[in-house]
This record gives structure tokens, C-alpha cells and sequence, in this order.
């Protein structure tokens, strides 16, 4: 899910808001996509999606995709964590808990 909070009002968003207002702008402004924490993402996702139509996805794909995700969930996590933001925390935890679950599958089943 992600969600995040700034500025002093506490202005918040789930992760697919940003995400679908900065697909929005793509052809207004394509820089705006070209910061890390918006391309590496935006790379895992596409790459799981195509990893999902392929009859069997290699580990290594899935393994990149993930950690292109893990990377901005895992910086959402720090930042929930420092300023005791529980609404932040909580939003990442179902990502990585899935993760981890992902991880055991493929050290149990694939090798």
C-alpha cells in the first residue's frame, strides 16, 4: 500500500496516488520521473508485471523486482520509523511481510 505524510499540515497520499499523478505528468514533464526513488520502483513493477505473464518466471527477475521496490518501502520504512509515524510504518510492513514470505518460497521450493 505505502502511504505517506509532509509538510506541516500532514498532507498524505498512498504510493498509487503519487504514482498515478506522476504518470499523469509523464508527457508534461518527463523529468519529474527521473529521480531514483521514482525509476528503480517504477522498474520493478514493470518488471513483475511482466514476470507475471511469463509460465515460469525466473528467480533472479522476480529477486531485482523486488528489491527495486524494497529499496523506496524500505526508505518509507526508515522515515515512518524516525518520526514515530505509525499510519507509515503500518502501510509498509504488508510489502515486506510478503517479502519475506517470498523469500522462504524460493529458498524451500526453487533452491
Amino acid at each position: 500500500m505505502g502511504y505517506l505524510e509532509w509538510g506541516a499540515t500532514k498532507k498524505g497520499a498512498f504510493l498509487w496516488e503519487v504514482e498515478s499523478e506522476l504518470m499523469s505528468k509523464v508527457f508534461i514533464s518527463p523529468a519529474s520521473l527521473l529521480h531514483p526513488f521514482v525509476i528503480l520502483p517504477l522498474i520493478g513493477q514493470v518488471i513483475l508485471i511482466i514476470a507475471l505473464f511469463q509460465s515460469k518466471p525466473s528467480k533472479l527477475v522476480i529477486t531485482i523486482a523486488a528489491a527495486f521496490l524494497a529499496l523506496l518501502l524500505g526508505f518509507m520504512l526508515f522515515i515512518g520509523m524516525i518520526s514515530l509515524n505509525y499510519k507509515i510504518v503500518s502501510s509498509t510492513l504488508p510489502f515486506f511481510f510478503v517479502l519475506m514470505w517470498v523469500i522462504r518460497y524460493f529458498r524451500r521450493n526453487i533452491g
